[in-house]
Order: structure tokens, then C-alpha cells, then sequence
């Protein structure tokens, strides 16, 4: 006869909220929310650590609810570090998705072994979570037990913190503190490297550099990019004359040139300009070539 027991709650929104995490930060149209980042420290600061408190104390007599949820923060803060130690020495690094990936299976097999464990018991010692009933004792447990009183204060102390810290790094997250405002601006020659620029031409023959924009100015700008050859402007196509970027936003293209006259040790310049200023570039990106005469 198999025995009818209640699907456990608590594992089950562990390992939902792990998906949708994952969802949250995965998929490009929703890992801009708020909400993805509320979930990703929970992830990080309290999954994991229940996981293995239910994989640990499967029991109800194993530990009471407070010290439970006090303890999967403790683990939580435990492990998590040493699985980013530990992703520190692969080929992965400790990038969001790796950490994610690992964060995810870790917890979804702790969920797995903690229902395995409360199935080994009888249904009568299982712990398991109806939350009405879960916040109801916790409130008893501090009311009812004088001889453990300050204990559960403390312990609900530490949680009270933990949310606090939480809600303010969540905060911190999304709203960083201005860095330095500046444009990255570059010219890059032969195999898309900063070496073996290409400085001798024929007159009339093309030339080809890769130009690249980032912008780290904290707000949209509209850049004008030219090109002069010994203080004669060079042509341009429009769509590379004009660059429009959002912050954090980068741009680069190959940019082709044709020297019309010929000289030595002449100036090559690639002259970006902002909106606010159209007479004084705002960077200028320089390279020395020569020119010989068409044979």
C-alpha cells in the first residue's frame, strides 16, 4: 500500500523559485527587473542553505522553525563562497552563469535529497511547512518558552538583519553610484590588435582601420567621428560619420580612408566630437603614415 503523504510545500518553493530565477535572469527581455535581482540574492543568500538545513534536519524535532530559517542563512553564507572558490579555478571563472548554473543544481539536488530523507521517516516526525501554521509556532515559540525567550529574540534578530541587508543590497544594486563619466575610444590595426597599423600606402590606394566607442558617460550622446589627413578632412559615410549610443553601449566598424596626396611622416587623424562641443574633439586618436607617389 503506498502511502498518501503531503507534497512538500516548502521544497517544492525552493525549487520554484530557483526556476524562476533562472528564467529571470536568462531570458534578455526580463533580466533587466528588479524583481531578477530581489530573486538572485535570495538565491545566493537563503536557497541553498535551506536546502541543506532540510537535507540535514528532515525531522520537526531536529530543530525548531526559527533556529531553521537562522541556520539556512548561516549555510547559505557558508557555501556559497566555496562554490565561488571553487569556480575560481575552472575555465569558467566566477561569471553569473556558471555561478548560477552551480547555485541552481546545487540546490535543486539538496531539495532532492532533503525529500528523499523525509520520506525515509514516518509521516507523523516529518517536518514540513503548512505557512500559516509555520508562523503561528514561531510566534509561540517566543511567547510560550520564558526559559528560551532571549534566544528567539536574538534569532529573529538575525533574520530581521539579514532582510534588512538584503533589501539594501538589492537597492545598492540597482541604483550603483555614478562612476566616472568618460567615452572609450579606439583604433585598432591588423587582426583587430592595438599593433601593426598599417602606415604605408600609395597615393590613391585604401586604407583600413577598426574604430571603436564606448560610452560610459551615464546618458545618451551623439558623437561625430572624422578623419583628417594633415588637417584635410577625409570622406566619411554618414552611418559611420555619426554614431548615436546609449549609456553603456559600444559601437565599431571598419573605418576605410583613401590618402589623396602623397608625403612623408604625415598625420592620419580620427577626430571624435560630442554633442556639446563641435569645434574641440573630444578625443583624437592619431597615427604617423606615408605616402609615395602612384607608380
Amino acid at each position: 500500500m503506498v502511502e498518501n503523504r503531503q507534497l512538500p510545500l516548502d521544497l517544492l518553493l525552493v525549487a520554484g523559485f530557483v526556476l524562476l530565477t533562472d528564467v529571470l535572469v536568462l531570458v534578455p527581455v526580463l533580466n533587466g527587473s528588479f524583481l531578477r535581482t530581489g530573486l538572485g540574492i535570495v538565491l545566493v543568500l537563503f536557497l541553498p542553505g535551506y536546502a541543506l538545513t532540510g537535507a540535514i534536519f528532515p525531522a520537526k524535532k531536529n530543530i525548531e522553525g526559527i533556529e531553521r530559517v537562522a541556520i539556512s542563512f548561516g549555510l547559505s553564507i557558508a557555501v556559497v563562497p566555496i562554490m565561488g572558490l571553487g569556480l575560481n579555478y575552472t575555465t569558467w571563472g566566477i561569471r553569473e552563469i556558471p555561478l548560477l548554473t552551480v547555485l541552481s543544481v546545487f540546490t535543486l539536488l539538496t531539495c532532492a535529497v532533503a525529500y528523499y530523507r523525509r520520506r525515509l521517516l514516518p509521516e507523523a516526525e516529518v517536518f514540513g511547512v503548512s505557512f500559516k501554521a509555520f508562523f503561528l509556532s514561531m510566534n509561540a515559540e517566543i511567547l510560550e518558552k520564558p526559559g528560551s525567550k532571549i534566544d528567539k529574540i536574538l534569532a529573529l534578530f538575525l533574520i530581521l538583519s539579514t532582510l534588512i541587508s538584503m533589501g539594501s543590497l538589492a537597492y545598492i544594486i540597482e541604483n550603483p553610484k555614478e562612476g566616472e563619466h568618460f567615452t572609450e575610444y579606439y583604433i585598432l590595426g591588423a587582426n583587430r590588435t592595438t599593433e601593426n597599423y598599417t602606415t604605408e600606402f600609395v597615393q590613391g590606394e585604401q586604407g583600413t582601420v577598426s574604430v571603436g566607442i564606448v560610452n560610459h558617460e551615464y546618458r545618451p550622446v551623439d558623437y561625430t567621428m572624422e578623419v583628417r589627413l594633415e588637417n584635410n578632412s577625409l570622406p566619411l559615410p554618414e552611418n559611420q560619420r555619426r554614431v548615436s549610443l546609449e549609456h553603456n553601449m559600444s559601437w565599431e566598424a571598419p573605418i576605410t580612408f583613401k590618402p589623396p596626396f602623397e608625403g612623408k611622416n604625415m598625420k592620419l587623424e580620427f577626430l571624435l566630437f560630442n554633442e556639446t562641443e563641435k569645434t574641440v574633439p573630444y578625443r583624437n586618436l592619431h597615427l604617423w603614415i606615408n605616402v609615395t607617389k602612384e607608380a
